[in-house]
């Protein structure tokens, strides 16, 4: 996500400050900023937009303090703009910091600061942890004390990198749940929030623990764990140029967006159970009334339109209402039967896809509620929408789409079982479900270490130009996105069909040597599909499939089986499998994963 540099040292801080943003860019942002500090006071300089538009500003000064922080970030707290750019400063302008994470019980401590005096300029949840040190440090007079303080008060996801006009030659760095690492060279000593940031000037890095506090001079380092204890730092060798590192050592973004997905529903999904109960102020919030609500519609476009049949299909299953998935390049065109009584919930990663934007104008003409789903605040989407849910993917790099669809599953998942409520229908098995949620970023760990595996299966298609996917009921947007990821980046013919759908026409198809993946986790339906199954085995096909842990297998060469999880979610570890599968296919083939033919990672054209 964000990009943070820090630098203090015997020479100019401004060069390290901007070659390491220009380092961690690939990360994506929407606004970039950069403090400069001297004895005479602090430096701000901020924009929305890239970081050539901060060049732009910085041309104009004469800026060679030696001690600085740097930020880029992607909004997930206020609109992307200049106020709500990093680096923030306390209103006295003697404290700046940069903050990458979430601060999750932020608008309480706000509340508080409001009512201690204190005027806040953005409307980020960073700025309430300056705000916090100035309190603190108002009675402290000490910085380190000021900061243990703050970060006690604090709930969620940091890195911080902070600088103070009562020690101008000083970095504080406090780390939680969100990368920083630190970095030394003869002329100065420097932080950053990912390793590409640091290799020109130093390949011996030390990353910091969760809870990790340090206290950054020119000629000194200081580490000290959570309770405050001094600790001798620990540094490793990174054996990756800057090109490597950006992908953390993966050979390409994809794998490394495929590996990302745990903390990617861990973010998705931070704050939304309160205890056994869905917590979504976001639908709470919505003026609607609920009992008078007689359709559900969910729109989307390729992938994003997987994840919304697959939340069909959940609330068919929990609530006796009328609803259906569309592509939004079709909605506008079919006369929809849409008004007052319809919700239509709009799936986005961007945020910008031109069709799913029209189709949400067409849904607001005919005054339907509508909620959006996006990966990016402030996004078209996002503004033009009655509420919104944002996932936590975070920016994904890949074309081909991978931790942003299985944070939209998670998030789906939630607002169905919602939404549900809100009809007056308890979801069915919801404690379960619930409890499988939060331990799902565990459970996809564990899925990933197919990896070997999947590896392996995908020489089957050494040969082969088509391959098909089959699957029902939840299994159906799985087989259904396998295909189209195996599509999208190895240029294999693929095509997915409902399970009980292949004897009427596909099964012409299947010859010796076919490569059939079938998915059957559903145990209620699990016996339908592999009947279908043996009827591609009897003509010759080589079958992957896909289950749970309990059901037969015996007829079959190849097994997955995938974790133990509600039956519900089972199609969360399964496409995980299906992108492994995907992507060593393309390998295979000498494909250019990141940059398949013909894609782009935002349509943002009808």
């Amino acid at each position: 996500m964000c990009g943070i540099t820090g630098f203090t040292g015997s020479e100019s801080a401004l060069p390290f400050l901007m070659q390491g943003l220009s380092r961690l860019e690939y990360r994506g942002y929407d606004s970039a900023g950069v403090t400069l500090i001297s004895p005479q006071g602090l430096e701000t300089l901020k924009t929305k937009g890239r970081l050539s538009e901060l060049e732009e500003l910085l041309k104009s000064r004469t800026l060679n303090q030696c001690a600085g922080i740097g930020h880029t970030r992607w909004a997930t707290h206020g609109v992307p703009s200049n106020l709500n750019a990093h680096p923030h400063e306390n209103e006295a302008e003697t404290i700046s910091l940069v903050h990458n994470g979430i601060i999750e019980n932020y608008a309480e401590l706000k509340e508080d600061l409001i009512h201690a005096g204190y005027h806040f300029q953005s409307d980020t949840d960073s700025e309430v942890i300056v705000q916090l040190l100035d309190y603190y440090y108002k009675s402290e007079q000490n910085m380190f004390t000021a900061l243990k303080k703050t970060l006690k008060m604090l709930r969620g996801s940091w890195a911080l990198c902070i600088v103070s006009v009562y020690e101008p030659d000083t970095l504080y760095v406090a780390k939680k749940e969100s990368p920083m690492i630190i970095g030394q060279y003869e002329k100065g000593t420097f932080c950053a929030s990912d390793a590409p940031a640091v290799l020109s000037y130093t390949k011996d890095i030390l990353p910091l623990a969760d809870g990790d506090m340090a206290v950054l001079r020119p000629n000194s380092l200081q580490v000290y764990n959570a309770a405050g204890k001094k600790m001798q730092p620990a540094f490793i060798h990174f054996p990756y140029d800057v090109q490597a590192a950006q992908k953390g050592g993966y050979d390409s973004f994809m794998m490394k967006e495929i590996y990302e997905q745990p903390k990617a529903v861990r973010e998705t999904l931070r704050g939304r159970f309160r205890g056994m109960k869905i917590y979504m102020p976001e639908i709470d919030e919505l003026k609607t009334d609920w009992q008078n609500v007689n359709r559900i519609v969910l729109i989307a476009c390729g992938t994003a339109y997987h994840a919304c049949i697959y939340a069909d299909t959940l609330l068919k299953r929990d609530a006796r209402i009328m609803s259906y998935a569309q592509p939004a390049s079709e909605f506008r065109y079919c006369s929809p039967n849409v008004d007052e009584h319809t919700v239509c919930i709009f799936v986005s990663q961007s945020g910008e896809t031109a069709d799913t934007i029209a189709a949400m104008k067409l849904a607001k003409a005919k005054h339907c509620t509508t909620i959006a789903m996006t990966n990016v605040l402030g996004s078209s989407l996002a503004r033009q929408t009655d509420t919104v849910v944002y996932t936590g993917a975070g920016p994904e790099i890949a074309v081909a789409s991978t931790k942003a669809y299985t944070t939209q599953l998670v998030l789906l998942h939630v607002l169905m079982m919602k939404i549900s409520e809100k009809l007056g229908y308890k979801p069915k098995n919801i404690t379960r479900r619930i409890r499988d949620l939060k331990r799902m970023p565990e459970i996809i760990e564990e899925t990933l270490g197919y990896r070997d595996q999947m590896k392996e299966l995908a020489h089957m298609l050494k040969d082969q130009r088509d391959a098909y996917f089959i699957g029902r009921q939840l299994d159906y947007p799985t087989a259904l996105e396998g295909a189209l990821k195996l599509k999208e980046i190895s240029y294999v013919h693929a095509d997915a069909y409902y399970g009980g759908e292949l004897k009427h026409g596909p099964i012409a198809l299947i010859e010796k040597n076919t490569v059939v993946v079938a998915l059957a986790t559903q145990p209620d339906i699990a016996a339908k599909t592999i009947s279908n199954i043996e009827e591609t085995i009897a003509r010759g096909a080589n079958v992957i499939l896909v289950t749970d842990q309990n059901i037969p297998a015996e007829k079959f060469h190849h097994v997955l089986r995938i974790p133990d999880a509600a039956p519900e979610l089972a199609n969360i570890t399964s496409v995980v499998l299906l992108q492994l599968f995907a992507y060593f296919a393309a390998e295979e083939k000498g494909c250019d994963i990141d940059k398949p033919r013909n894609l782009a990672k935002s349509v943002t054209v009808e």
